[in-house]
């Protein structure tokens, strides 16, 4: 390879790289591989809290020095949004579901992106 070919190809990656990085917002199927059957764990509203998304659509919300909460969730295909109602709502309401550099996001129009991570199974309590 001659020089310049060598150059051009460094620069490639280089810029390639920062691509990598950026923002995705998860499709419906991304989604529900990420959350069936697993537990979300981060902070909501400055209490650390787990939600467990069972494969039959139920879930559950489960937050520090407060009682648990067993609601419902689902996919909107078309919008690839994650929905969820719990039992004092009178509507669904949808999220999109981000990735940036390995962590995960819920996003909204009503909240700021809040990041979460995920681990495999029921773990509603901490091992």
């Amino acid at each position: 390879m001659n020089r310049r070919a060598v150059i051009l190809s460094a620069l490639a990656m280089t810029v390639a790289l920062p691509a990598q990085a950026q923002s995705v917002i998860l499709k419906a199927h991304e989604i529900e591989a990420l959350l069936s059957g697993n537990t979300a764990i981060g902070e909501w509203e400055g209490a650390n809290y787990r939600q467990y998304f069972a494969s039959d659509g139920s879930t559950i919300y489960a937050q520090e020095n407060a009682r648990s909460t067993l609601g419902e969730w689902r996919l909107d295909r078309e919008k690839d949004e994650y929905q969820s109602i719990w039992p004092r709502d009178a509507e669904w309401e949808g999220w999109f579901v981000m990735e940036f550099a390995g962590t995960y996001y819920w996003v909204s129009k009503k909240t700021p992106p809040t990041p979460f991570r995920v681990v495999e199974g029921e773990q509603l309590v901490p091992k």
